[in-house]
């Protein structure tokens, strides 16, 4: 027997450890976990090349609680450990690590997840356990150990009669951590942190049918057939799969399994994924992984943290950030790399060059996929557009790579539910759609229903018409634009003004009224208005158009929607709705409006008014009230 005093010079370091990693004190259990892992796979290396004269057998890591002793179990059947060895890696090495985190973390009370990069691995267990006992077996022909340290810097270690190959790690669970002792508290982190573990765990058993048994069927007294119940066996309930299909090549998987897996990750979905992207690298860093597109709503505020980012397999965090671009944060599925340690910390992810490159390659592998999708099938890209829309374009607002590759299979739908890419649109509508000054305008409507009139207007002049209605758009025209080059591309919504207006050609329309005419006009509608947010324009139009228009101006409609989504001037999210009221003076009721008497053209143009409210969806309240009433007023 000998003891001994490990060498730290921190005389209470276990209360320290645990009072520094507090919000992270669940994670002890997927470290120990980690650590039987490598010791079964490292056995598996050494048997493979000869160097271990054993056999690995049916290896597992089991888990088990005691609630009279008070104590949570984790053995595996691995490389175990020699005296020496335990001396070094327990006494040493680990310990040099725990000085380390201290001296390093001593001032800071925020900093969680830090264990794996000091290698304190092991003594996370003190996080939750007041008393840690370790009894292990080496594969060489070597007596077992049993090391013994109640939370202070002594501890003990003597020769054990354990005889099975592997490491028993026992946890004498501490007062304040009574729920560790608790089996559905224990599954759910199994569950949460290990289901897809390289090696096998086992936690308990569980009843399943015996297969090598067939029910009898007899007949009773009555004459009546009776089976008899299925007879069961009680086998080891291992919780994880140990081969997940992001482990396998994409050679060897039917879109079966990619479904069956996105199941297996989602239990709860109900809704199949649209596609999958395999990633699958070795240089210069590795990587792999699956990626599902699901369906998205036009909400923005989309909730992120769906893909899971794991350590040879070991759950590390569904937080992403730093590793998977921005606007791919809202795919779903698994990555996994053995160059991200497990604990991984936003600094770290933020200064680390591979995963930066690392970022890259899911944004490439994205970007082809995609564009592979579109070339070989663009039906069927075509209809899975609405459901995958925002993340294209966010992620062509945000990484300029994937812009420069998603111009060419990003689609802008038409009313008419025709599709363009960019470069179409611009072939197609450039001859049409081009003004007397050579800006090659795109108009769009954001709401097919609620500017319906204004797309007729456009549709008779023979223009395409865009429907744009994520809440993205304004900010990723503001790009096409500034990107079109001498194309001097401008979007317009539909009913930002009367359609001539929009798309000024060279002909101009000669208005009906004089200049004194429209003086006198002009403060008459303002005067039976009365509304601060309309502004009211006299223009020459078409006389079979509305003789009143409500537009809104793009520059103002546009700065407000980018800054309600982010960007754009500050502060013009709150600023109020103006319009323009335009009002067509080649129209006959504008005349009419100019030779009536005062109580007639304030009637007339209260009506007109309404009207054009009416067909923006802007009348509303007291006002529909009175517009019904005095509609019924008119019929009679």
């Amino acid at each position: 027997m000998s003891k001994g005093n490990i060498n730290v010079s921190v005389e209470n370091i276990f209360p320290l450890i645990k009072k520094f990693l507090y919000s992270d004190h669940e994670i002890f259990l997927r470290e120990l976990i980690s650590n039987g892992t490598d010791a079964t796979t490292k056995l598996k290396h050494l048997i493979s090349i000869g160097e271990a004269k054993t056999e690995l057998g049916d290896a597992k890591i089991e888990i088990s609680i005691d609630k009279d002793a008070k104590t949570l179990t984790i053995k595996d059947q691995g490389i175990g450990m020699t005296m020496d060895e335990v001396e070094k890696y327990i006494n040493q090495i680990a310990f040099s690590g725990a000085e380390e985190f201290l001296e390093k973390y001593k001032d800071d009370k925020n900093e969680t997840g830090v264990i794996g990069h000091f290698g304190l691995g092991f003594y996370s267990a003190f996080m939750v356990a007041d008393k840690v006992e370790i009894f292990t077996k080496s594969f060489k022909d070597e007596p077992a150990a049993h090391w013994t340290c109640d939370g202070s810097p002594e501890y003990t270690l003597v020769e054990h009669d354990k005889s099975d190959r592997g490491t028993e790690i026992v946890l004498h669970i501490a007062e304040d951590s009574t729920e560790f002792l608790e089996e559905g508290k224990i599954r759910g982190l199994l569950t949460k942190y290990n289901r897809f573990n390289q090696v096998p765990i086992k936690f308990g058993t569980k009843k399943i049918n015996d297969p090598d048994f067939t029910p009898q069927t007899t007949k009773d007294e009555d004459g009546k057939e009776v089976t008899e119940p299925h007879k069961q066996i009680e086998v080891d309930d291992i919780i994880n799969n140990t081969e997940p299909a992001w482990t396998k090549k994409p050679a060897d998987l039917e879109d079966e399994d990619y479904k069956n897996f996105y199941r297996e990750l989602y239990p709860m979905q109900f809704e199949e994924s649209l596609f999958h992207i395999h990633l699958n690298v070795d240089y210069p860093f590795n990587l792999t992984g699956i990626l599902y597109f699901p369906k998205l709503t036009q909400n923005l505020d989309m909730q992120k943290d769906k893909i899971q980012l794991y350590q040879n397999q070991v759950f590390v965090t569904d937080n992403v950030e730093g590793i998977v671009p921005d606007f791919l944060q809202m795919l779903k599925g698994v990555i996994d790399s053995p160059d991200i340690p497990l604990n991984v910390s936003r600094s770290y992810l933020q200064a680390d060059g591979a995963v930066k490159k690392i970022s890259g390659y899911i944004t490439k592998k994205v970007a082809d996929k995609l564009s592979s999708l579109f070339k070989n099938n663009r039906e069927d890209f075509e209809q899975k557009w609405n459901d995958i829309k925002v993340i294209i374009e966010y992620g062509m607002l945000s990484e300029e790579k994937f812009f420069s590759k998603a111009k060419k299979f990003a689609l802008y739908p038409t009313v008419d539910g025709k599709f363009f890419t960019f470069d179409e649109l611009v072939e197609k509508t450039k001859d049409a759609q081009t003004d007397k000054d050579g800006n090659h305008i795109v108009l769009y409507a954001a709401n097919k229903d609620a500017q319906h009139s204004y797309i007729e207007d456009a549709k008779a002049k023979g223009y395409e018409v865009l429907l744009l209605d994520s809440p993205i758009v304004p900010h990723l025209m503001q790009k096409l634009e500034t990107e079109s080059g001498d194309a001097k591309v401008q979007f317009k919504r539909v009913d930002a003004d009367h359609v001539d207006n929009l798309i000024k050609k060279d002909d101009t329309v000669i208005s009906k009224l004089s200049d004194e005419e429209k003086e006198r006009l002009k403060p008459v509608i303002e005067g039976a208005v009365n509304n601060s947010s309309y502004t009211v324009q006299l223009e020459a139009m078409n006389s079979s158009a509305s003789p009143f228009l409500i537009t809104v101006p793009e520059f103002m409609r546009r700065m407000k929607e980018m800054s309600a989504t982010g960007g754009g001037m500050m502060g013009m999210g709150n600023m109020p709705e103006m319009y323009n009221l335009v009002v067509n003076t080649n129209h006959e009721l504008v005349s009419e409006i100019l030779t009536a008497n005062e109580d007639k053209q304030k009637q007339l143009v209260s009506q007109a008014f309404d009207l054009a409210k009416l067909s923006q969806n802007l009348l509303h309240g007291e006002d529909l009230t009175n517009f019904i009433k005095r509609s019924y007023e008119l019929i009679k």
